[in-house]
């Protein structure tokens, strides 16, 4: 297997599973043993790990990870496997032979065919499948690339494009489309090209920076010291300096490579993952792993360096923010020795966030702990701010948002510091609404191949030449080309998920296992979701249910406001800042705020009897008129008139004509009822409700007023059953007053 990653010596680390860690793989593994295999390899093109015998080749879908799930087969004729790969549609198997020879097996038919170079020429260096127009499959040699199509009649591949380098290795990721091709004494000098759906790009020639240890001395960069990487929908190459103890940052344009700075790294032995788009830097040496988010104007790390751990596989409800590490943390004692091995030598990492251990044929799926991370920093506003960015367990963001915006309001931290942290929320969701990531309790869509989303290298803009650092943006992934760096600004700034592509191929020894295998069938063998080109934003979240880490109004108020209402105790001017705090936010972002929470506030400010504030907030509008406010004030003002009127006038200004009919008839200005209902022709209010409130008054001539205006105003009035009883009441009051 070819180590994309160093390894720690030591066979058993001192992080087991009681320690404290922001970062865990979840127990158990995928275990990929099967009897007579000749190593294992990863298909990063359909998230594959694949491990070939004699005779066959047995496949286990790493994407979504399932520890149990079981791998299917094909047949292959024996001979020696330096690489093996499906290509996208899953119809063909592609193995090299040796450096000279590709064999392709074509799956439903059972026939094979090999292409050869010529040995004087070159020699090959790998290859990988594409879904570029001009080409289906590309070929990696010492001399340069070979672009190659594949015509299904004459069931053979054959050169559309042929581009001379030196290339003495290469790293490529299917997520990215990058291949990027290492040349010169050291190893340092670079072509890139990108072959996705949209066509071939060609990126400038470029040099990684490289430190000299001595006077005389050029270290060679080997192709485990560099990475693709895509965070925030951004492809980056990441470039591992051992002498100056650096890892270095590369953005890429279509017209310009831009170094985007440095992080120190304190061990020989470095490996990279990328987890949620947080950037992960394993001190394999040392032991700890050190986490950047680099949407954040800081370099400095997310938390303090701490160990990996074991913890047992998550359960399915992951919603109570309670819950602790211990609570899924397993006992040494349950794990084997060959699986309680942390960096081992034959560890391989895949970005973005699987680890291969070659050697006991485990595969290891890489998880932040939110919950960790969120404890490890008292500063609300930033925790907030990381949390809003996390798209693979959003539920879990969300609730830790909410438990952390109550305890600060509880904790009655500064106005200023709650301020930021609702500051924070608000923004996540007004963003979430523009760009439409808000997805609330809705599952995630399979999608074909042809339909998925893919990253693009947009063109730089003259802000690069200066730009030492990431832009303090927000996530997204291109579908599109980018023609402009404010446009990929742009794309950018929309939350959207976004998953990272694994990374090279892999290849090991032996072991033995029983394992049920399902053999493939000729005509509908499906390598699952992960086998389109496209569709890596579906299998990286696992199918798991895209809800958003933002935060709604409503939920702002039913899970935040009202329960902290409920547990503060005391002078609640407190909560009325806090409150006033969240509609300035609110109106600053263009936000809607339900009547609850206007509702609420009048409801704070009337316990402490602040009416004069209250009204000067109903006048000035922070409290937005509706009916809800309306009838909250009405029923203060059974204490207070001034506020009673405030309610009658802002039904008035609403518009609800009906209600205010009836309030003034529950008042007892009949006449004046009347009126309005006349001006404003309200025709909803039953003619009884006035006549049984006027016998209720027992006044004659307020009931005789009623009936004149009815008769008068009301056409077929005095043909109604109404008419005629009330009229007859009318006449017994009369005559009782006679008598």
């Amino acid at each position: 297997m070819s180590a994309k990653a160093s390894s720690s010596q030591l066979s058993v680390s001192s992080s087991g599973s009681g320690g404290l860690s922001h970062v865990y793989i979840q127990h158990p593994p995928l275990r990929c043993n099967v009897p007579g295999s000749r190593g294992l390899f990863y298909d990063d093109g359909n998230k594959l790990l694949l491990s070939p015998t004699s005779d066959q080749v047995f496949s286990w879908k790493a994407v979504p990870f399932d520890p149990h799930v079981s791998p299917t087969s094909d047949s292959i004729s024996e001979g020696p496997i330096l690489s093996i790969r499906y290509s996208l549609d899953a119809k063909i198997i592609a193995i090299q032979r040796s450096s000279l020879e590709i064999q392709f097996f074509h799956r439903e038919t059972g026939q094979n065919f090999c292409h050869n170079c010529k040995p004087e020429s070159d020699s090959i260096l790998g290859f990988f499948w594409t879904d570029c127009p001009q080409c289906d499959f590309v070929l990696v040699k010492t001399s340069g690339l070979d672009l190659l199509a594949y015509d299904a009649d004459s069931k053979s591949l054959h050169v559309v494009e042929t581009k001379k380098l030196n290339v003495s290795w290469y790293v490529y990721t299917h997520e990215s489309r990058l291949v990027l091709l290492a040349s010169g004494m050291q190893c340092k000098t670079f072509n890139g090209f990108q072959l996705s759906s949209a066509g071939i790009v060609r990126l400038p020639k470029f040099e990684m920076v490289m430190a000299k240890s001595e006077a005389n001395s050029k270290p060679v960069l080997a192709d485990e010291d560099v990475y693709i990487a895509t965070i925030y929908g951004r492809i980056y190459c990441l470039q591992i300096d051992r002498v100056a103890m650096l890892l270095h940052s590369y953005r890429f344009y279509r017209d310009a490579v831009v170094q985007q700075g440095s992080l120190p790294i304190y061990s020989n032995k470095v490996a990279v993952s990328v987890v949620d788009n947080v950037l992960l830097i394993h001190q394999v040496g040392a032991k700890v792993i050190i986490l950047y988010d680099i949407f954040a104007d800081s370099r400095s790390p997310i938390s303090a360096p701490l160990p990996l751990l074991f913890r047992g596989f998550a359960r399915s409800n992951t919603s109570s923010s309670r819950s602790t590490a211990k609570d899924i943390e397993i006992p040494e004692a349950n794990i084997n020795d060959s699986e309680a091995i942390i960096y081992g030598d034959d560890w391989t990492f895949l970005v973005p966030d699987l680890i291969c251990d070659v050697s006991n044929k485990f595969l290891w799926k890489i998880h932040l702990d939110l919950e960790a991370i969120s404890a490890s920093s008292s500063e609300a506003p930033s925790v907030l701010d990381f949390l809003q960015r996390r798209k693979l367990e959003a539920s879990k963001a969300k609730q830790l948002c909410l438990a952390i915006t109550r305890n600060v309001i509880l904790e009655r931290r500064p106005v200023s510091t709650v301020a930021k942290a609702i500051d924070v929320l608000l923004m996540s969701y007004s963003l979430s609404l523009k760009t439409g990531s808000y997805l609330k309790g809705t599952k995630t869509e399979k999608t074909s191949h042809s339909a998925g989303t893919q990253i693009s290298i947009p063109q730089s803009g003259a802000s690069h030449q200066s730009s030492a650092t990431v832009d303090n943006e927000s996530m997204n992934r291109s579908g599109n080309l980018s023609t402009s760096d404010s446009e990929d600004n742009a794309q950018f700034n929309s939350l959207k998920a976004i998953s990272i592509v694994n990374k090279e191929k892999l290849s090991g020894g032996a072991e033995s296992s029983s394992y049920e295998v399902h053999p493939s069938s000729l005509q509908s063998q499906n390598l699952g979701p992960s086998n389109s080109p496209l569709n890596a934003s579906v299998s990286e979240r696992q199918e798991s249910q895209l809800i958003s880490p933002s935060i709604s109004i409503d939920e702002m108020y039913s899970l935040l406001f009202a329960p902290v209402e409920e547990e503060m105790v005391g002078d609640p001017s407190y909560l009325v800042s806090i409150i006033v705090e969240f509609l300035r936010s609110a109106s600053s972002e263009k936000i809607k705020v339900q009547p609850n929470i206007y509702v609420l506030t009048i409801q704070l400010l009337a316990r402490n009897e602040r009416y004069a504030e209250l009204s000067m907030f109903i006048m000035n509008k922070i409290l937005e008129p509706s009916k809800e406010v309306a009838m909250q004030l009405l029923e203060l003002g059974r204490q207070n008139s001034q506020i009673r009127k405030l309610g009658l006038d802002m039904l008035r200004q609403l518009s609800l004509h009906h209600d205010y009919v009836l309030l003034l008839v529950q008042d007892g200005y009949y006449l004046e009822a009347l009126r309005y209902a006349r001006k404003h022709k309200v025709v909803t209010v039953r003619p009884s409700l006035f006549l049984e409130a006027a016998v209720s008054s027992h006044d004659s001539q307020l009931l005789a007023a009623v009936l004149r205006f009815f008769s008068d105003f009301t056409p077929g009035f005095k043909n109604t059953p109404d008419c005629r009883a009330y009229c007859q009441i009318l006449n017994e009051m009369n005559s009782a007053v006679a008598v």
